[in-house]
């Protein structure tokens, strides 16, 4: 009776055997490196390391030689990323070491123009004496213009005014001081331009002094002033430059803007002027 069973069992398991061989052969017999030349399946060699590497794959439903591709694919992509990234970092540095030469060469030509490089000595609103140096260390928007005129000083003013206000809100900046000076000295004394300053900007200074001294410090930025005829009242108009000064720190005349210039412009030229300032 047990050699019946024994039998049955190996019938079964026969059965078992013959209903696993699609699958075997599937997956060994079709795979180049589990099979010899013949065809046959082959187990030698260090037992279950092969097979088990082989079946792995298979059984994820990969192919060595594909993933081996995928890891040289990235790998070479990693290559390029990095050398390119180099490349980049090389000519940004070389980029900027070129800017850095242009505006450096900017200063040396605008030193040569002598633009503004005299030192005024003028009275301020409050009456007190005040010249150039005063003012080395900030920021200056200067403005040539008087008080009597009917409508461009004003809006100037207002613009220039408007400007450093912007300004004055990116924390990021150091404030700029903002200049009048008066080119007409005989109407515009200290009390008068006093009351005309407080109209615009709170850190407004304006200045005034006799008429050589307001002179000499338009003669400086090259500046044209002309009163026109009186009439019966004995008012005049200055026929005058109309211009708004940008000054470095040291003291350096950078730029200008005429009429034709916003006040959204003039804040993004100064604010360019500030990140790229070369100290001397």
């Amino acid at each position: 009776m047990s050699g019946l069973w024994c039998i049955v069992g190996g019938l079964r398991g026969g059965r078992r055997l013959l209903r696993s061989l699609p699958y075997v052969q599937k997956t060994f017999v079709s795979s180049p490196s589990l099979t010899s030349e013949s065809g046959h399946i082959r187990l030698c060699g260090r037992p279950g390391r092969p097979q088990q590497t082989q079946l792995r794959f298979l059984s994820q439903g990969q192919n060595p030689s594909v993933s081996a591709a995928k890891l040289k694919l990235r790998t070479r992509l990693v290559v390029t990323l990095l050398f390119g990234g180099g490349v980049l970092a090389m000519w940004w540095f070389v980029y900027l070491e070129k800017q850095q030469k242009l505006r450096q060469q900017r200063i040396e030509q605008l030193q040569q123009v002598a633009l503004g490089q005299g030192n005024f000595s003028l009275l301020d609103h409050r009456g007190q004496r005040r010249t150039k140096r005063d003012f080395l260390g900030s920021w200056v928007l200067l403005y040539f213009g008087f008080a009597h005129c009917p409508d461009i000083c004003p809006e100037e003013l207002d613009k220039l005014s408007a400007v450093v206000s912007a300004l004055d809100q990116d924390a990021s900046l150091p404030p700029v001081q903002p200049l009048f000076i008066t080119v007409d000295p005989e109407r515009d004394d200290v009390p008068a331009l006093a009351r005309y300053v407080k109209d615009f900007h709170p850190r407004l200074i304006g200045l005034t002094g006799t008429s050589e001294e307001v002179k000499h410090a338009g003669r400086d930025y090259r500046v044209y002033a002309s009163p026109g005829p009186k009439d019966e009242d004995g008012d005049y108009i200055v026929d005058h430059t109309i211009l708004i000064y940008l000054i470095s720190p040291d003291g350096l005349f950078l730029d200008y803007y005429n009429r034709t210039k916003s006040q959204e412009q003039i804040t993004e030229n100064v604010r360019n002027h500030m990140k790229t300032y070369i100290k001397l």
